[in-house]
């Protein structure tokens, strides 16, 4: 996805946590024990790290020299990520994301859709989002 790609990649989703060590294969066994027979390693995938999206946010809010408010503004939070903001990106970015015809004949509730959908998928993603934002 292109827009909404850029919003992960803004609050840092995909990043990847620190790997647990692996047990080291030099393993002795005492006289009596056998070792169990090895079963083919399968490649674990690595833990995407849980992103904090409100703290994340609230940091880069008290840095912007605008006092916006991106908690109910789709606009604002665009804006405060560093993005293009004007109609025609969010038109862009809500057909990326599915909005439906009718609300986005209507910008205000085009508007409304987006925000909702842009931290439910940040939610869905692995983000940490508060209920009473979704």
């Amino acid at each position: 996805m292109g827009l909404f790609n850029d919003i992960l990649n803004k609050l840092g989703f995909g990043k990847k946590s620190p790997q647990t060590p692996t047990p080291s294969s030099n393993v002795t066994f005492a006289p009596d024990e056998t070792p169990a027979p090895a079963s083919p390693a399968e490649p674990a995938a690595p833990a995407m790290e849980t992103v904090d999206v409100v703290a994340k946010l609230e940091a880069m809010a008290a840095d912007h020299p605008e006092a916006l408010n991106w908690k109910t503004s789709i606009v604002d939070l665009l804006k405060l990520l560093g993005l293009d903001s004007s109609l025609s990106a969010r038109k862009e970015l809500a057909t990326e994301l599915g909005c439906p015809a009718d609300k986005m004949a209507d910008s205000a509730q085009m508007n409304m859709w987006l925000h909702k959908t842009v931290l439910q998928k940040l939610a869905d993603n692995g983000g940490d989002v508060p209920d009473e934002l979704l």
